[in-house]
């Protein structure tokens, strides 16, 4: 564990906390260019996340229609009612974005894989880091501005684990805590994406940003804020 990830999992909470749960549930409602462009404009409703701590499982609720929701792994990505019953469903989900551009269509089944993974990784971070199979590293800093410079961990993910990319960008202020999360949109043709987060807030003695911005990333880093590509707010946040 490299210096810097120590200070940052204390920053956020410590690991020893992070450890004594299980889940996190937190109400989401989210927006952005990404999904209208995939012909699923996103509609400003509430939902209920929830979200496995040390294992990738993820399901939203409610998703398509009333009484539904999403049942999310690596492996499989399914829409399924309260029930059990399934009403859609697809393994090994990532074989289905082979080709994809920024353009190319989404159905609900492959909305339904970004939303679980990306809500993964953004509600396990930075504490993720020291699962089984991630690679950190710290990295050159990033300045900012000419007065504000974050310190900058790149995180290598496994096979195993679905995220945005293989290798992602974190950075962190002077507090340790989050600042930006950077990576590439592999299954929507690799764009380039800066998140930057605001609004840090506590529960049960877990700290995180309740709102998220995902812009176009341009090549020299800095984000087009042109175009919003997801924004996510977060609420109600509990840990168990």
């Amino acid at each position: 564990m490299t210096d810097l990830l120590s200070e940052v999992l204390e920053a956020h909470g410590g690991l020893q906390r992070w450890n004594r749960f299980t889940a996190v549930t937190a109400t989401i409602v989210s927006d952005g260019e990404l999904f209208a462009g995939k012909g699923l404009p996103q509609d400003l409703q509430p939902r209920r996340m929830t979200v496995a701590l040390h294992e990738e499982h993820a399901s939203v609720s409610p998703f398509g229609a009333p009484g539904q929701h999403t049942d999310f792994t690596a492996g499989r990505i399914a829409i399924e009612r309260a029930d059990g019953t399934v009403v859609a469903e697809r393994l090994d989900p990532r074989k289905a974005f082979t080709g994809h551009t920024r353009e190319t269509p989404w159905d609900p089944l492959d909305r339904a894989y970004f939303n679980g993974y990306a809500l993964w990784t953004y509600l396990t971070t930075p504490f993720f880091a020291v699962m089984k199979g991630m690679g950190v590293e710290e990295a050159d800093p990033w300045d900012e501005s000419p007065t504000e410079r974050w310190r900058h961990l790149r995180v290598t993910f496994p096979d195993d684990i679905a995220s945005h990319s293989t290798a992602q960008d974190f950075y962190f202020g002077d507090d340790g805590l989050l600042r930006r999360h950077d990576y590439h949109v592999d299954i929507a043709g690799g764009f380039a994406a800066a998140q930057y987060v605001h609004d840090i807030e506590e529960a049960d003695g877990i700290k995180f940003p309740t709102r998220r911005r995902a812009y176009l990333r341009r090549p020299d880093g800095r984000p087009d804020h042109d175009h919003v590509m997801v924004g996510i707010d977060l609420s109600d946040v509990h840990y168990a």
